[in-house]
């Protein structure tokens, strides 16, 4: 299939809140327009930005949207909390943003540096998370993406199915919040969460010529690189729809988006949002 036919599920960045938020959209977008919802779980490339790397993979893993939905308004989690604010992140990016005459992968640098030497959980144990939600661990055979930060460069890397990167690894690295979680060794490297340098990087979509992006924060949500993702989205050379949350999902979120408590609401109101934009993404699909 060319690029101009391929069709990419963009999945973004936005903590525990964001997986339950992003999981509750597809499974209400499939109770109003199931062809359409249909069409976005089979687009042919899977898009993930931490929290959207965990749903992403999820996806992959061949069970129901409906079953993953189940998982998220689970009383059950192994998640962790935290133990720190969202205040606290944003001190970490804004201190590093304010060193003059620093490159974009120089800035993120400095925020791999902080995030190497912040006292976190051991990579063993946050690893274990993570395996425990994904219900396969091996790569789909359709095409997945998981984006993470090489914290020795600053660059965005992709990791994908020819990668030859373990899938929990991948996936852990894209999720490593700096300053919550620690980085994550592959190979030798170390990384952190992709959505550090961008919630959505539509840049690893180019190959496509359409792209759905879910992004579980407002749509004039600030940037601290100047570029929103709004913008980013907008920017994208093919077609594109994006789905921000709207007023009551970002109300459901609540103060910490990581705190597991967040999980069942921001599913419930991901799942009535998708029911609302399901006409919509439908349209932009031609069903």
């Amino acid at each position: 299939m060319g690029a101009d036919n391929r069709r990419a599920l963009v999945l973004a960045g936005g903590g525990l809140a964001g997986i339950a938020w992003e999981t509750g959209v597809l499974q209400g977008i499939c109770d109003e327009a199931p062809e359409a919802g249909e069409a976005l779980l089979s687009s042919e490339v899977l898009l993930g930005t931490s929290a959207g790397s965990t749903v992403a993979a999820q996806l992959g893993s061949g069970l129901s949207v409906g079953e993953l939905f189940d998982r998220q308004v689970a009383d059950e989690s192994r998640e962790l909390h935290p133990g720190v604010s969202v205040d606290a992140i944003a001190e970490l990016f804004l201190t590093a943003m304010l060193t003059p005459n620093a490159t974009k992968e120089q800035r993120l640098q400095e925020i791999g540096a902080v995030a190497t030497a912040t006292e976190t959980v051991p990579e063993a144990v946050r690893r274990e998370v993570i395996a425990h939600r994904l219900p396969s661990h091996g790569w789909p055979q359709r095409t997945l993406r998981v984006t993470a930060i090489d914290l020795a460069t600053g660059e965005l890397v992709v990791f994908d199915n020819s990668s030859g990167v373990d899938l929990v690894d991948a996936v852990a690295a894209s999720c490593a919040v700096p300053g919550v979680w620690p980085p994550v060794t592959i190979d030798g490297r170390r990384f952190m969460d992709g959505g550090v340098g961008s919630t959505v990087n539509m840049s690893a979509a180019r190959d496509c010529g359409v792209a759905v992006a879910l992004v579980p924060s407002g749509q004039d949500s600030p940037s601290p690189w100047g570029t929103a993702a709004v913008a980013e989205i907008d920017a994208f050379a093919g077609a594109s729809l994006a789905v921000f949350a709207d007023v009551e999902s970002l109300a459901a979120f609540g103060p910490n988006p990581l705190d597991p408590a967040c999980r069942a609401p921001s599913a419930r109101a991901g799942r009535i949002q998708g029911r609302k934009e399901a006409s919509r993404v439908a349209r932009f699909l031609g069903l």
